[in-house]
This record gives C-alpha cells, structure tokens and sequence, in this order.
C-alpha cells in the first residue's frame, strides 16, 4: 500500500485495521538541519512545477513535537512482539533517543547502529569529522522477533583470528571450555575426563556434549592438561560472525532522491526483524527504498510521504520493476473523514 498524503493523518486512517499488526517499522524522518530540497538536481521526469522534494525546515521544540506525534501512532500500530528503527543523523540522535524512551519506554532500547554513509569528507577547522549517522532500535515489548544477523568474514580477519593450521591446511583457533561464574548444581560445575573447571568457573558444556567434541577431534589437550575447543576457519566463514553496531552502508553516489538511502542496509534490517509476508511500514518512505527492500525479500509493505516528487518515483518503481497492480498501491488525495480523533495524542 503507498500513501500519498501527510503521515499523521496517514497514520490515524490506518489505526483501526492495522492496530497491533505492523512487525516492523522503519522511518528515516527530518533530520532538522533547516534546508529545503526542491528537487532539482533529482531527474527531470520525476518534476512538475514547483514540487517539493523534501522539507528539512522544523527546529528545536516543533521538531520534536512533530517526532512525538507520530511516534504514538507508530507504537500503536505496531505487533507486540514488533520493532522499529529510526534513522537520524548525529547531531538530533540524542534529542530523538529521549522521544523514543517517552513513548517505548528505555527498558525496550535495544541498539544504537552507527551507520557509515560516506567516505571522508573535507574536516572542519575546528573538531573531528563527520561520516557517520545513527539508527536507533526499539522493541515494543521485552519478546521481540529477531533473526539472528550475521556477516562474512574479511579475508584479513580470517588471517588474524584463525592463525593456526593443522596438518591438512586448515586455518583454526581455540578456545577454553570453561567460562566464568561457579555452578552451584549441575554437572557442568563437575569434573569432567578426571579434570575440574578453574576455580570460579564451569564448564560450557554438558559432559555429553563434551565427549562429542572430544570424539570429533575438536579438542585439544595442551601440556599442562587444559582442554580447550578448536574451531575451523572454514566452519566459521559458513556461519559468519555476529553483525555488531558499527555498519559501513554508504548512501547511493548517484541518488535519484535526497534522503535515499543504502538498499542493502534495509535488506539486513528486514530480514533481522520481520518474517515473510510479514508488514513492514516506512511513514517516510521516500524514493521507495525500504519498499524494494520488503518487496525483494516477500514482506508486505506501507508506504507513505507527502512529497509528490517521492510518490512519482515509488511509482515509476512499481510499473516499470514489478508485477504488481498499481491502482491498489496508491492513494493519492489527502485521507479524509479520519477513524480516530485526536483523543489517542492526548495518552
């Protein structure tokens, strides 16, 4: 579904039947830097007029204000066990982070991501330079859907982390078998091949479990007797290692839109936080971007901006890269004879 229309009211029509029903929502809002985009130097085709591409004009307590009005209406939407991520740049992340603790409450902060956007840029005379914005991360309850996100490997942290070889080639580390914390009960506090864990520690396996690895070859005895795990490079680059907070998607050199933002950042959030045919809502959604993304990986989707310009090109998107029925897809007066009064802003 795309929207065309101001996301407030766009928000408020869509309460009565998505309440509760949104598994992911991610939104790249104002960043309140008070610039104006007009559009021009997006492609022609895409201009009528004086269309606005995007308006970046609101400061201080008004900006909030506006973040704070939709951000009630998001949660709302939003499944129980749902998440949403919003896209800010660094100098308002702070302001925004206090909005989302309001509304969602700073128990169900889960991350801050750092996103690298671009390469450096010339430094200012005074102070470090900037390449980086932030993404903050939400759940609406403690239980939230997440599939775990994992990345390759670099060739250079294969050579550092997996600096021995075996006799046949293969590249491996180790690691201890024991981890910190004494067990009061339990086996993985006992001893195990007539060995106990150090002293303060247990085992992090039970002794079955231990036994396998030891079969399998996966353990080593070192001189002194302390077993520790093996584990192979070629094991590891199968899984890939756990994606951290620090992300290096830079934005399109060659942007059709001002805010367009990295498809294959969008692809890595939607597959961490949603499932197929999952309901996936960006309420600025731009160029469309978080929509390829969803559409690509089979979720459902909601679009909706208030910039004709963006709605051209998320149209453009859908008759010329897609099967899909256009008509169904877009809205294009603004939403009236609204479902829910402003009583739900006033909680």
């Amino acid at each position: 579904m795309l929207i065309f229309s101001d996301n407030l009211r766009a928000l408020r029509y869509l309460y009565d039947d998505f309440k509760g029903k949104i598994r992911l929502i991610y939104i790249d809002p104002p960043y309140a830097t008070g610039r104006l985009f007009n559009g021009e130097s997006l492609k022609k085709s895409h201009l009528t007029g004086d269309d606005l591409a995007y308006d970046d004009r609101m400061l201080g307590s008004q900006y909030i204000e506006f973040l704070r009005s939709r951000m009630i209406f998001l949660r709302e939407l939003l499944a129980e066990d749902g998440s949403i991520y919003v896209h800010i740049d660094w100098k308002m992340s702070h302001y925004v982070r206090v909005v989302m603790d309001e509304i969602f409450g700073p128990e169900h902060f889960v991350n801050e991501i750092s996103r690298i956007k671009c390469n450096p840029k010339g430094m200012p005379r005074q102070g470090y330079g900037n390449y980086k914005d932030n993404i903050l991360f939400y759940s609406k309850g403690n239980n939230f859907l997440w599939n775990d996100s994992r990345e390759p490997f670099t060739d250079e942290e294969i050579a550092r982390l997996f600096s021995k070889v075996d006799g046949n080639g293969r590249r491996y580390t180790t690691f201890p078998l024991h981890a910190n914390g004494p067990v009061s009960e339990g086996e993985t506090g006992k001893a195990w091949r007539g060995r106990l864990p150090p002293k303060g520690a247990h085992w992090q396996y039970k002794q079955k479990d231990l036994d396998k690895l030891d079969e399998d070859g996966l353990i080593i005895w070192s001189k002194n007797g302390n077993p520790r795990r093996k584990v192979y490079a070629d094991d590891a680059i199968k899984r890939g290692k756990k994606r951290q907070d620090i992300w290096d998607f830079k934005d399109p050199q060659y942007a059709i839109y001002p805010t367009e933002k990295n498809l294959d950042m969008l692809k890595v959030i939607i597959e961490a936080s949603s499932n197929p045919r999952d309901i996936v809502l960006d309420a600025f959604c731009g160029a469309g971007t978080t929509l390829r993304a969803a559409e690509s990986l089979g979720r459902r989707w909601i679009g909706i901006d208030n910039s004709p310009v963006a709605i051209s090109i998320v149209r453009d998107w859908l008759q010329k890269e897609t099967t899909l029925d256009l008509q169904p897809y877009v809205i294009l007066t603004d939403i009236l004879n609204l479902k829910v009064t402003d009583e739900i802003l006033e909680h």
